[in-house]
């Protein structure tokens, strides 16, 4: 019956959404800032040249050929775009969530999981403040979703542990995408159920824009347009970066500096963070009375800073650069364990990225894209040997050596008489070298998470994208990868053992070799329908080889106080899904409105057996220190959909006044009819706000139903909860000649103002760990 309820209220919100969209069509449009992205496809439509006076302009990274006409005119000026608008981009096969520059601005999460935590469709991990809080999309996790910064992987440790951090801080990014459909095999097989796409200017694909620069020819071509100033005399831009928040007691900055002039552009930033344990409701959960608490979340403290230095060339048709990074992070793992042994993660990335583009002229090539990483990460995991005894011990390590590398051709449109047919090929490589030794008893078979293992994969893309005519597109795409993957494991774990009685109870560790070939394809069309109406439909066919963490895990998973057994002998997943879609991004009235539905083949899951494991015992039930979880695969359907709107309803003083909406769901069973855990709840929300050239303002409440659609061993229903939210802030061009600044961006941010106890349904320590409590982030942001 509920499920039934559910379905209703579904189609209920599709209706009325259609005729809303009738309703409201013959309206007046509102001013509407254009909704650039750059990370979705290949294929990349080139523009009509203009004539602009320099100015910054939202990253795009195009591909476009330049068109060498001297008589392009200047383009009308457009109206000063209004921030809080929600971005809709309609000329994708599958559904883009795209947070820009001032609303992760306004937001202020530390990490990718918070900043996207209540986006329709989307949740966080939220495993510590600190940790990656991982993006979870569809209820689809870590190895199924791909983390990439400027188009190469983050190639952190975050898909091996819920408490690893994504080595990307918001503080430092422009852009947040997040790509569904087709368009993730791009990236590959283990993005399967989608792409966060994090982009900033680390490395430069054009000269800065100062306001003493004279005017240049756009070209259609990215950000800025490499051909700007070419030559010209150099000049530079700055921008700070600084909030704080009551809720922790937290602080956090950057510096972002750009510079250029001649052929060559330079990058620098910096970024720091740091909060001590946030303020909770309540904590029923300690069972030590001596432990802190004093109204905070003990073991809950986090810091992070880093920096980067990058540069580019740029020639008339393209750039070429590199960048250098380094990310480093320290926080505490909140729950009862973590507190008792003061449990925390020190990491640190260092990291070589680089990419390039050429635009050739001629009438075959339109871009010729490249994109290469190298990758050194290591991270500690430290505490206690035991509750109030000794000094801080490494109890385990990871570390993460990878490279990769990409380049793309998109051909030029081509007349295959019935439509024009535009063609993009790529091939991608990577190699990377994972351990996780445990410095406690490198003798035991069992001595750590897993032993060095190596894997390198290379394959090869093309999209097809057909041209019927202005209002219909369709795309064709297909992708093929070799996976080697090289590690070790012994050869039987039972799930019941007891190595201080029989030390032959876990056979000896034997070297594994497995190969996979995983192939996948989608097809999707696009057509536009009256009242700005555009509707999608895609169907995908999604292989995916098995990860090293799935194959050869044996070992303790301190932080996440899990004994993880992998399984070497696990086949290819596979997922066959179709997505419909509807949206309309234009006028006082937009709104996107997706359902999916997914069926899995062998689906890969971390399954709890009940089972509990310490000091080389694996005992049935419960009793020891670690949950065992073993890699299992089973057939699994996932079906779901996402609402959200937004509507002007009409003007106010200098702006406009509206209402915004959303509603998401996701039900995940295997074919017994038994839930897949750790599954996001249902999810209802809206609000109001004001927008105008220069202030915005917005009240919003989430609501989350309960999750009671749980796995039946070892997972918890998870109440449900009220979110409220409420934001103002003010942005405003200033006379640099008061202090330098030219621009200042200000405002202040209350969250979770009902103070209500939040837990997180796909978080392990749901049980013992809430979300923070009441708290309110002030933020500036200032342009020089």
């Amino acid at each position: 019956m509920r499920i039934l309820e559910r379905r209703v209220l579904f189609a209920a919100g599709a209706s009325w959404l259609a005729l809303g969209a009738h309703a409201f069509a013959q309206n007046t449009p509102a001013a509407l800032p254009d909704v650039n992205v750059t990370a979705p496809s290949p294929i990349v439509k080139r523009k009509p040249a203009v004539v602009r006076a320099p100015a910054r302009v939202a990253r795009v990274a195009t591909g476009t050929r330049r068109d060498p006409s001297p008589q392009a005119q200047p383009a009308p000026a457009a109206p000063t775009p209004q921030q809080g608008v929600l971005p809709i981009v309609t000329d994708q096969f599958a559904t883009v969530t795209v947070v820009p520059n001032e609303e992760i601005r306004r937001h202020g999460g530390g990490t990718l999981g918070d900043l996207l935590f209540s986006k329709p469709g989307i949740t966080g991990s939220e495993f510590a403040p600190g940790a990656s809080s991982r993006p979870i999309i569809r209820g689809l996790d870590v190895n199924r979703v791909g983390i990439v910064e400027n188009g190469v992987g983050s190639n952190g440790a975050s898909d091996l542990g819920e408490d690893h951090f994504v080595p990307i801080d918001p503080l430092t990014t422009n852009q947040v995408e997040v790509i569904r459909g087709p368009a993730t095999l791009r990236y590959g097989s283990t993005a399967i159920g989608g792409v966060v796409s994090a982009t900033n200017n680390r490395i430069p694909d054009a000269l800065p824009s100062c306001a003493a620069a004279p005017p240049f020819r756009s070209y259609g071509l990215p950000t800025k347009a490499p051909l700007a100033n070419v030559g010209s005399p150099g000049c530079a831009t700055a921008e700070t970066r600084t909030a704080v928040a009551s809720v922790d007691r937290g602080g956090e900055g950057a510096v972002l500096l750009d510079a250029g002039g001649g052929n060559f552009a330079v990058h620098a930033d910096a970024f720091g963070r740091k909060a001590g344990d946030y303020f909770i409701p309540s904590y029923p959960f300690l069972t030590d009375p001596n432990l802190p608490f004093n109204g905070r979340q003990p073991n809950s403290a986090s810091q992070a800073y880093g920096g980067s230095v990058g540069g580019s060339y740029i020639f008339d048709g393209g750039f070429i650069g590199a960048a250098i990074t380094q990310h480093n992070a320290l926080y505490h793992i909140p729950g009862i364990e973590g507190t008792e042994l003061l449990t925390r993660i020190d990491g640190k990335q260092t990291r070589f990225t680089s990419k390039g583009e050429y635009r050739p002229d001629n009438a075959v090539i339109d871009a010729i894209r490249f994109w290469a990483g190298a990758t050194d990460y290591k991270h500690d995991e430290i505490g206690l040997e035991q509750p109030g005894v000794g000094p801080l011990l490494v109890h385990q390590t990871f570390t993460n050596k990878e490279q990769e590398g990409r380049v793309e051709v998109q051909f030029a449109p081509f007349n295959v008489r019935f439509a024009a047919l535009t063609t993009a090929v790529g091939v991608q490589a990577s190699r990377q070298k994972l351990t996780a030794p445990s410095p406690e008893d490198p003798s035991s078979p069992i001595n750590g998470l897993f032993d060095p293992n190596k894997n390198a994969k290379v394959a090869g893309y093309i999209f097809n994208e057909f041209m019927f005519s202005n209002v219909t597109k369709a795309q064709v795409a297909g992708r093929i990868e070799n996976a080697d993957l090289n590690g070790s494991f012994p050869t039987f774990i039972p799930e019941v053992f007891d190595l201080n009685v029989d030390p032959a109870a876990v056979g000896p560790a034997t070297a594994v070799n497995r190969n996979f070939t995983p192939k996948s394809g989608s097809i999707g069309l696009i057509q536009n329908l009256p009242w700005d109406l555009v509707a999608s439909i895609t169907g995908q066919y999604v292989e995916r080889a098995p990860k090293p963490a799935e194959l050869f895990s044996r070992g303790v998973h301190e932080a996440t106080g899990t004994f993880d057994i992998g399984n070497p002998n696990l086949g290819i997943e596979t997922a066959k899904s179709v997505e419909a879609g509807l949206r309309r991004a234009t006028g006082p009235f937009r709104f996107e409105l997706t359902g999916y539905y997914t069926k899995f083949n062998g689906f890969i899951y971390r399954r709890l057996t009940g089972n509990t494991c310490e000091g080389g015992v694996c005992q049935l039930g419960p009793g020891l220190e670690l949950n065992q979880a073993i890699y299992t695969q089973r057939d699994a359907t996932f079906r779901g959909g996402e609402l959200q709107f937004q509507y002007d309803v009409m003007p106010v003083w200098n702006g406009i006044w509206g209402i915004e909406g959303q509603y998401d769901i996701v039900r995940a069973t295997f074919d017994d009819g038994t839930n897949v855990p750790r599954i996001p709840p249902q999810r209802l929300g809206g609000g109001v706000f004001y927008r105008d050239a220069n202030w915005f303002a917005r009240v919003n409440l989430l609501h989350a139903f309960a999750q009671n659609d749980v796995a039946p061993i070892a997972e918890t229903p998870t109440p449900g909860y009220n979110l409220l939210r409420a934001e103002v802030s003010y942005k405003t061009k200033l006379d640099s000649s008061w202090f330098g600044a030219r621009e200042m961006y200000v405002g202040l941010v209350g969250n979770n103002l009902l103070n209500e106890n939040i837990r997180n349904a796909v978080s392990y320590n749901k049980d013992q760990v809430l979300l923070p409590g009441i708290g309110v982030r002030a933020f500036a942001n200032l342009k020089f």
